[in-house]
């Protein structure tokens, strides 16, 4: 297997006021292509710091990120966001679908900002029923976000994240909003798209039912990686 994703040595300081406050505190860690990896951890340990730098949304203070071979940290701006682009989809908490778009055309424009489905014109509307499909959505494909509960905006969400399949998926608390019925629909796309496509997906959870169906799981405190975990094959 090849590593994926490298990240050595990392640490963030935030200035508050007159203080130093860390957040990381020398974070290493290697990703194999198509790993399935849960990050764990009480609050305020520095999990999503660590997952804002793992996609380039935030800068270190020191060390260094390599995604799929290219130095995301000595990167321009302009580089940061085409390495993003290209290798990287990312799921949150908020939803932040565009409101006057419907289900479909918000993942029409994931694929136009990706530069089309595969460099086809108007993107991959087979593809996006697939995705939709998957997610128990298809019903529900021109219907707008206010006209969707939160479990299904979240769906829809995640469908607008991997429907270009990007080699990386950046979960950060995925299920925290859902009930049990959404989780389920939403870890079983995680497993889909994992067993299917090969893609790598790194995803903070407090769940441990969620965590249990990754391949490996990292324990954080303070900052720092206590417990790496051991990779499972299956």
């Amino acid at each position: 297997m090849r590593t994926i994703l490298q990240a050595e040595n990392l640490t963030k300081v935030y200035r508050v006021g007159s203080v130093d406050v860390p957040a990381l505190r020398g974070v290493s860690l290697d990703v194999e292509e198509g790993e399935y990896l849960a990050i764990m951890g009480p609050s305020g340990c520095g999990k999503s710091t660590m997952l804002h730098l793992l996609g380039g949304l935030l800068t270190p203070t020191t060390g260094r990120i390599l995604i799929d071979g290219e130095d995301l940290t000595a990167a321009t701006d302009a580089k940061r966001t085409d390495i993003r682009r290209r290798k990287i989809g990312f799921v949150f908490q908020r939803f932040n679908l565009f409101p006057t778009l419907t289900a479909e055309g918000n993942l029409k424009l994931a694929e136009g900002i990706h530069g089309g489905s595969d460099g086809k014109k108007g993107g991959d509307p087979e593809r996006r029923r697939e995705v939709l499909r998957l997610l128990q959505l298809e019903d529900k494909m021109h219907h707008k976000p206010l006209e969707l509960s939160g479990g299904e905006q979240q769906r829809v969400a995640l469908a607008r994240a991997v429907v270009n399949r990007p080699a990386i998926i950046l979960a950060d608390e995925p299920t925290g909003n859902l009930d049990t019925e959404n989780s389920a629909i939403v870890l079983n796309m995680f497993q889909e798209m994992n067993y299917r496509f090969n893609q790598t997906i790194i995803m903070i959870t407090h769940n441990p039912e969620a965590a249990a169906m990754c391949r490996r799981i990292i324990q954080m405190r303070d900052g720092q990686i206590v417990a790496p975990g051991p990779r499972v094959q299956i």
